[in-house]
């Protein structure tokens, strides 16, 4: 449950974490200001055509957006209903492109290697006695937990569709949340069985030590 890693030999697959990482915190703030709906489709374009790269795989991994498309699709009738539509737009495109964009890099990036990449670049708060370790953790498993959630989300809609012909709406709400904290629980106690932060991502050194 805490890896969603699509093996592969992709020029993806081969940057390096911290440029992908740095490529994503970028492209976000590139994406964030932009309020033209043609320009965010474009970008969201490109986007998709990144999972292409990834190929048939890659793009089976965006099945997920049934379940987001639920979200978004009511955070535009909102946004309509308030006589806002053209803000709902760009809303829109700028949550699918960000979205998808964190979920590539969880996609093409192995554990160990995001939490790497995540403790050299908070390795100066370490020196102020903050917990680096437990701080690129924290971080990584979001990014790995949120294409998860999404999916656990789409899966209980598909159930719920294949049931009852209907669509499941707000009664998908307690199933999520039992699945979620169960999911939780046992990421939890995986880490536990490996010594937590500690022990989830020894030191580089180490580990070319032990091999």
């Amino acid at each position: 449950m805490i890896s969603v890693y699509l093996p592969g030999e992709t020029f993806l697959h081969r940057l390096p974490a911290g440029a992908k990482l740095a490529g994503l915190c970028l492209a976000t703030i590139i994406v964030l200001p932009i309020e033209s709906p043609r320009v965010l489709g474009a970008v969201l374009l490109l986007v998709l055509g990144l999972f292409a790269c990834l190929g048939r795989e890659g793009l089976r991994q965006l099945k997920f957006l049934r379940s987001l498309s639920v979200l978004l699709a009511g955070l535009l009738a909102l946004h309509i209903f308030s006589g806002t539509g053209s803000a709902g737009v760009v809303m829109v495109l700028r949550l699918l492109a960000m979205v998808l964009l964190a979920t590539l890099v969880s996609l093409t990036t192995k554990m160990d290697d995001l939490l790497d990449a995540l403790r050299g670049v908070l390795q100066p708060l370490g020196r102020l006695g903050l917990p680096e370790k437990k701080l690129a953790l924290a971080i990584g498993l979001v990014l790995r937990f949120a294409p998860v959630l999404i999916g656990i989300g789409a899966s209980l809609g598909e159930a719920y569709r294949a049931r009852s012909g209907r669509k499941g709406g707000v009664r998908l709400i307690a199933p999520f949340a039992l699945q979620a904290l169960g999911s939780a629980d046992r990421v939890a106690e995986a880490l536990a069985a490996r010594g937590g932060a500690d022990g989830f991502a020894p030191e580089t050194k180490d580990r070319k030590t032990t091999l």
